[in-house]
């Protein structure tokens, strides 16, 4: 038994490597919300997404709304400062 749990966790590394490298997401998906800069702001922008959730005039607003919805992902709303760099973390999950 034990030398089929090697095999099947080998053969599951190797997939795993496989579509990674055909440019496949391996990871599971994660709903974490970036409180970040924006022109006209602070804006909210999901992992992974290109678009903006949504902008709003204070940072104190857009945090709200992120922890509304990462809570409803059971996930963390990551606060950027002024600079861009990650100065908060409050999770949910």
């Amino acid at each position: 038994m034990a030398e089929s749990n090697f095999w099947t966790r080998l053969f599951k590394k190797i997939l795993k490597i496989i579509l990674k490298n055909a440019g496949f997401s391996t990871r599971k998906p994660t709903h974490n919300q970036h409180v970040v800069p924006h022109e006209e702001g602070w804006a909210i922008k999901g992992e992974g997404n290109e678009r903006y959730t949504g902008i709003y005039d204070t940072q104190k607003q857009a945090i709200e709304k992120a922890k509304d919805i990462a809570l409803n992902y059971r996930s963390s709303v990551i606060i950027h400062g002024r600079d861009g760099m990650i100065r908060d973390r409050i999770s949910y999950d």
